[in-house]
């Protein structure tokens, strides 16, 4: 079973989110913002794929994603941004980052291929979900 970390501001998308994931089988825990995330994977371990906004309050998405991949247990996280933001320089730094990037609205299935992809190319890793 995948553990999938789901960051987002928005608490209708991000439950939204976690509640699809759910349904498709994965392991979900979700935080509102870049504290909580980092809180949680202290707490609880690296996920297998972290999926997350960009435009959040106070710490975005691509600032989050460069600092968890600063740390040796979770520097090849597979990420996968998803986003309202839709500009090229956007997009442009997300796949910088090695992440997949996908707007909203969100569209569950591309969001679970998404993960499978992710996890085709990285091992899960092991962490106390």
């Amino acid at each position: 079973m995948t553990k999938v970390l789901v960051v987002d501001d928005d608490d209708d998308m991000r439950s939204l989110v976690e509640h699809r994931l759910r349904a498709a089988g994965h392991r979900v825990l979700g935080a509102g913002s870049a504290d909580q995330a980092l809180a949680l994977v202290a707490d609880r371990g690296v996920p297998d794929v972290i999926v997350l906004d960009v435009l959040m309050p106070d710490v975005s998405g691509l600032e989050l994603l460069e600092r968890l991949r600063q740390e040796p247990a979770s520097s090849h996280l597979p990420a996968i941004f998803l986003s309202g933001r839709v500009q090229d320089a956007d997009i442009a730094a997300g796949r910088a980052l090695g992440a997949t990037y996908l707007t909203k609205p969100v569209v569950i299935s591309a969001l679970l291929a998404a993960i499978e992809a992710a996890l085709l190319v990285d091992e899960p890793l092991t962490g106390s979900w």
